[in-house]
């Protein structure tokens, strides 16, 4: 009977062994996705930090409701168009770093607090405070070409509490969005932005016709 002997490799060859493997593990595992959000700049000041302020006026109380999208669209991926055709594609490694509807809908909050001076008793957890303009939206589309356009239509309405006077409305964009996800992403925070813009001013209109 034989016995088969195998020496040990040396010391160096094992460590050289080692790094190679770790090196193909490394080649062969997916990139971690990149995340992007819809929010930008500072965030509003709290309800807290906001009555803490003897020179602050006094906020208006506005509650931003979950936003509706279009059930192809809420998903974790960024959603484009393929060649501008019908197909859609799903970029996998470029996602949002929430789901849309609340990335969309922390996003307007936080620039209608910021234009308005306004505290949204709805992200900030105010359940025993009664807002006094409640804001409800609706995305109809958000279709994007990568390097080319970025396009959305969102239907909105703002709520004059507790009279129930409501002014409705719809905000339309067609942009460009150059170069690759950081493009779309852009576009679509610009898009927030001016509808954010189109409901300040309705809200603003039902503002002063109380004040009559």
């Amino acid at each position: 009977m034989t016995h088969r002997i195998v020496s040990p490799l040396p010391r160096h060859a094992r460590w050289l062994s080692a790094i190679a493997a770790a090196t193909l593990l490394a080649a062969c595992a997916s990139p971690e996705p990149r995340l992007y959000t819809l929010a930008a700049g500072a965030e509003p000041a709290s309800a807290a930090a906001t009555a803490a302020s003897p020179t602050a006026a006094q906020p208006v109380w506005i509650e931003v409701a979950p936003v509706r999208v279009p059930e192809r669209l809420n998903r974790k991926q960024l959603v484009v168009r393929d060649g501008g055709g019908d197909a859609l594609t799903l970029l996998e490694q470029s996602r949002w770093s929430a789901p849309l509807p609340d990335e969309l809908r922390d996003a307007l909050s936080q620039r209608l607090q910021v234009v308005l001076g306004a505290v949204d008793v709805y992200q900030q957890g105010l359940s025993d405070v009664q807002p006094l303009y409640r804001v409800t939206t609706e995305v109809i589309r958000m279709d994007a070409e990568l390097g080319q356009r970025a396009a959305a239509t969102i239907n909105w309405t703002v709520r004059r509490l507790p009279d129930g006077k409501m002014v409705a409305g719809r905000t339309q964009a067609d942009l460009p969005a150059p170069g690759g996800a950081e493009g779309v992403v852009a576009a679509y925070r610009q898009v927030v932005n001016n509808t954010a813009a189109d409901i300040a001013a309705a809200m603003d209109g039902l503002r002063l016709n109380a004040a009559r």
